[in-house]
């Protein structure tokens, strides 16, 4: 029989071991249901694949130094998701509008959109750094 201090740590790492499983459960199935096809065939990181290699000529280097500046914020291990996602809804409104090239209004608009609302205070924060006039924008925040 386990008895003392050697029990309880047995116990410690079998808590630590489901804990780990089910947070790593939680964000593979998370992943799953964003690769399953929708009704049009495509899934929802299909189609932003989709927009942002229809999109790429529209994309000029300032554009992008914006885009890496505003996703900055965000940690490294989740930066490049963070950035396709933000790029695919730029390239879905630049697709929608007709856009000849992707300017400083569109990427703001798109990244606003992107985001969940939690994330807009650092949005905020960086757009203040840079001197971006916010007013236009306040109606997506």
């Amino acid at each position: 029989m386990l008895e003392g201090w050697f029990m309880y740590f047995i116990l410690f790492w079998v808590v630590i071991l489901i804990s780990f499983f089910a947070i790593g459960g939680f964000f593979m199935f998370r992943k799953f249901l964003k690769r399953m096809p929708k009704e049009d065939g495509k899934s929802d990181l299909d189609w932003e694949e989709h927009y942002v290699n229809e999109t790429r000529h529209l994309w000029q280097q300032k554009e992008k130094d914006l885009l890496e500046d505003l996703v900055s914020p965000v940690p490294e291990l989740f930066r490049d998701v963070a950035r396709m996602k933000i790029a695919g809804k730029i390239g879905e409104l630049a697709l929608k509008e007709k856009a000849d090239q992707i300017d400083q209004d569109l990427l703001i608009r798109g990244y606003i959109l992107a985001t969940p609302k939690r994330d807009h205070k650092f949005l905020r924060k960086k757009l203040t750094e840079k001197q971006i006039n916010m007013t236009p924008y306040e109606h997506l925040f």
